[in-house]
């Protein structure tokens, strides 16, 4: 009967099959907008010998661990590539007490809760606390993006959740070697053994990074292309490496080798490419993992560990974790209501789950008892502070007042021409505005008018989440490129649920240009189409001015309206403005009368722009302002 499941004797299958359900899964929990692991938890509990017996990790053999090292080893260097020196300097104090002597406190306590309520003997309880050191990066980092975090409260945990994971793995490595040869001299040796990993570790990463970052940049070098591949072989060449010469080394230097080439001078354009490949990458690892790992978790063995195994987890969640962060994060900037949300929100991940397959399997070959226990404990807390996180957080995160304030800046693509006078509009209206372009002129014409600029693929998740997408109420694309203007809005929408989007496009065909703006939940920028780049150069050569008019409505004969005169580029309508509140003009807006518009004109046109705004039922403002960039 066993040969009719489609894992039984099958590694290569099991494997598959394990890559398979492990991305449907992760794309179903986005769309139950639920912690991705949860969802993987239960189907590789559900597929594995236990439920289906599709998944049978066993069949891998040996080869299960290389697997799951080098997939934990991709996973780290994306994660650490995210980390900004400038946001880690802000906040390096909480950061490195809670990957030090923060990282010890959760060990004694883990390690104390296991052997005084499951009586364990005290290295096995030593065992668990180095396995559940760590937080996931994995599950923090899409948590930290939909909660909209401070951004101080979300550098913490992010940087929390990338360090202190090769710590937490060098940790266990200790306390293995002193479990499986507990003489007097074990623990000093050791000790020494810790530090020597460290060190090599940390050198050889900051060396790897250095040099993977100076490949990069000699393009000449690199085929176009390929620079992703490179850059994954590297990686995986350094962290197997390290892990030849000094076993559980190889963490930590990919860790330390990602944060150097992220914070190095590669070449956006590569380092765009690189984040989004590797980022694709580790949602197929992750799947992969957490099923296989799941599948070879017996349920019979988390249930054994009875209450008492779920008091454990209820200590580690609400005293242990607490004494961590109270200790780490004294006399820091970090407000009260901040350090309660970080007490609350540690999910355990993909490396706890790794090193704890790993270390049950040492055990097991070494003829000691207790590392089915342990690995099912470990899985437990996993289970219990991701599904926990998931669900608490955000009406946590609104209780203590620590996210983001509301949605209200707008964000826009293309630091061009009539993208910077809109943005002007908005700015003395009391908008913030933020721009995104990949063009580093266009960036530093923006910066010279004062706006703050994210340089990059707009189109990435990545570059967004520089641009705080969390906190945008409105996203604009304007530039030349009309596919572009709604791609972006719409992957804005997709990602971060950006509530309106604007777009501008060069042609307004009646049919086509309804079906264009609703499949992208958004409307027509300005009051008809434009020519962007065209007013990209009357704005450079200074061949504009702008001005204020009045809506009293639009003139008709005998009652019906009159015919409209094509405006020709003559000039935009870029705002509209009633009482208080200013927005972007759009084909969709409906003015009534009273209501103040900001126009662009083209200075040559000025008489038969205020002709084409009459017909259209606009007057001169009776305080009306004149703008012209000199």
């Amino acid at each position: 009967m066993d040969s009719l499941h489609p894992g039984a004797a099958h590694p290569a299958l099991t494997l598959v099959i394990a890559l398979m359900v492990g991305v449907l899964a992760q794309a179903l929990a986005r769309r139950l907008h639920v912690p991705g692991i949860v969802v993987l938890l239960a189907v590789g509990a559900s597929l594995g010998p236990d439920g289906l017996g599709w998944v049978t990790p066993a069949d891998l053999g040996e080869g299960l661990f290389p697997i799951v090292e080098l997939a934990v080893a991709v996973i780290l260097f994306e994660g650490s590539m995210n980390l900004e020196w400038s946001r880690l300097r802000r906040s390096s104090a909480p950061i490195r007490r809670l990957v030090t002597s923060g990282a010890l406190v959760t060990l004694a306590g883990a390690a104390g809760s296991a052997v005084w309520v499951l009586e364990w003997p005290w290295q096995q309880g030593l065992l668990f606390g180095t396995l559940v050191v760590v937080t996931g990066p994995t599950v923090i980092g899409p948590l930290v993006r939909d909660l909209r975090l401070r951004a101080r409260l979300a550098t913490v945990l992010e940087a929390e959740g990338v360090m202190i994971d090769p710590v937490g793995a060098l940790l266990a490595a200790l306390a293995l070697t002193v479990v499986l040869a507990p003489e007097a001299d074990t623990w000093r040796l050791a000790g020494g053994d810790f530090v020597l990993r460290a060190g090599f570790g940390a050198g050889a990463g900051l060396l790897g990074g250095v040099i993977l970052s100076r490949v990069l940049r000699q393009q000449a070098l690199i085929p176009e292309g390929q620079a992703n591949i490179v850059a994954l072989a590297s990686v995986l060449f350094l962290f197997q490496g390290c892990e030849s010469l000094l076993r559980t080394s190889g963490i930590l230097a990919v860790t330390v080798a990602g944060i150097v080439v992220g914070n190095s001078d590669v070449p956006e354009a590569e380092k765009r490419d690189l984040r989004e490949f590797k980022d694709q990458l580790t949602v197929l690892l992750i799947g992969l993992l957490f099923v296989l790992l799941a599948a070879d978790v017996r349920i019979a063995d988390v249930r054994e560990l009875g209450w008492r195994g779920i008091v454990v987890v209820a200590t580690l969640i609400l005293v242990v974790r607490p004494l961590c962060v109270s200790w780490s994060t004294y006399g820091s900037e970090l407000e009260l209501r901040e350090r309660v949300f970080l007490s609350w929100v540690a999910p355990r991940g993909i490396v706890a789950a790794a090193v704890a397959s790993v270390t049950a399997s040492e055990l097991a070959r070494a003829g000691m008892q207790g590392g089915v226990e342990l690995r099912a404990l470990v899985f437990l807390t996993i289970g219990a502070t991701v599904s926990l996180a998931g669900v608490t957080a955000l009406p946590v995160a609104l209780w203590l007042g620590v996210r983001m304030p509301g949605r209200d800046r707008v964000s826009i693509l293309g630091a061009q021409g009539l993208g910077l006078l809109l943005a002007e509009e908005l700015r003395a209206a009391g908008r913030t505005v933020v721009f995104l372009d990949s063009n580093p002129q266009n960036c530093r014409r923006a910066e010279e008018a004062g706006f703050p600029v994210v340089y990059g693929n707009a189109l990435e998740e990545r570059t967004l989440q520089r641009a705080r997408f969390e906190s945008v109420g409105i996203a604009i694309g304007l530039t030349p490129n009309d596919t572009l203007n709604g791609l972006f809005v719409s992957r804005t929408h997709e990602l971060f649920g950006v509530p309106r989007g604007f777009v501008a496009l060069s042609k307004l065909r009646p049919k086509v240009t309804q079906e264009f703006i609703a499949s992208r939940d958004a409307d027509a920028l300005f009051d008809d189409a434009h020519d962007v780049e065209r007013w990209d150069v009357r704005v450079r050569h200074a061949e504009y001015l702008v001005r204020r008019f009045v809506y009293v409505g639009k003139p008709d004969a005998d009652g019906v309206e009159a015919e409209l005169r094509p405006t020709r580029e003559r000039f935009v309508i870029l705002t509209w403005q009633r009482g208080k509140q200013t927005h972007p003009m759009s084909v969709g807006s409906e003015l009534r009368k009273g209501d103040l518009v900001a126009v662009a004109i083209h200075k040559p046109d000025l008489a038969d722009a205020e002709s084409l705004l009459a017909e259209r039922g606009f007057e001169a403002a009776p305080d009306m302002s004149e703008a012209a960039s000199a």
